[in-house]
């Protein structure tokens, strides 16, 4: 299995930056595709930023222009750098990746950690 460690997240006024960081670790053979999910409560998980093995992105409409994803393959790590936040970024943000391993496709989650933007 793999389990994915989150960090960064926290406080910020709107129209400021914040990083995110997700270090993947455990027994995989390969990590294809990781990206960072957000969800409010009382909705729905919704996709913030994907990223492939490849490199390929893919942006939430919302974000497009103020969030880069990008993936450090020799350190297992995804990042997710937001500026020109707004209160509706507001969210619990989690970090996924799917690997493979035995044969098989998996899909991990983070824990999750809290961004907050302040009007």
């Amino acid at each position: 299995q793999v389990q994915l460690v989150e960090s960064g997240g926290g406080l910020v006024q709107a129209g400021g930056s914040l990083g995110l960081s997700c270090a993947a670790s455990g027994r995989f053979f390969k990590i294809n595709d990781m990206g960072w999910y957000r969800q409010v409560p009382g909705k729905q998980r919704e996709l913030v930023a994907t990223i492939t093995s490849g490199g390929s992105t893919n942006y939430a409409d919302s974000v497009k222009g103020r969030f880069t994803i990008s993936r450090d393959a020799n350190k297992n790590t995804v990042y997710l750098q937001m500026s020109s936040l707004k209160p509706e970024d507001t969210a619990v943000y989690y970090c996924s990746a799917e690997y493979y391993f035995a044969f098989t496709t998996s899909r991990s989650w983070g824990q999750g950690t809290q961004v907050t933007v302040s009007s």
